[in-house]
């Protein structure tokens, strides 16, 4: 079972997802990033540039979860939980 944290970035993500009832959504992302973050399916993209390292699932077709997988401490830091295009 892996760690997870949040950033103050994912939180406010979180209540905005709430607002938009995908919540539920979120939370079943959450729940396969904790048991093993590199899990397929659902599929994961690993991301380039300024984000290099981190790993994104799709939430829906517009929203995202980017995390990054931190192996020595068994956590994983959910970085983003909204629009990737904002």
């Amino acid at each position: 079972m892996w760690q997870l944290y949040f950033t103050k970035q994912a939180k406010k993500d979180a209540r905005k997802l709430a607002s938009v009832n995908l919540k539920n959504k979120a939370q079943t992302l959450l729940v396969v990033i904790q048991n093993n973050p590199y899990q397929t399916p659902p599929p994961y993209e690993k991301l380039v540039g300024d984000l290099s390292g981190s790993y994104s699932r799709r939430i829906n077709i517009k929203h995202r979860l980017v995390y990054q997988v931190l192996e020595e401490e068994m956590a994983v830091k959910v970085l983003r939980m909204w629009t990737h295009y904002e």
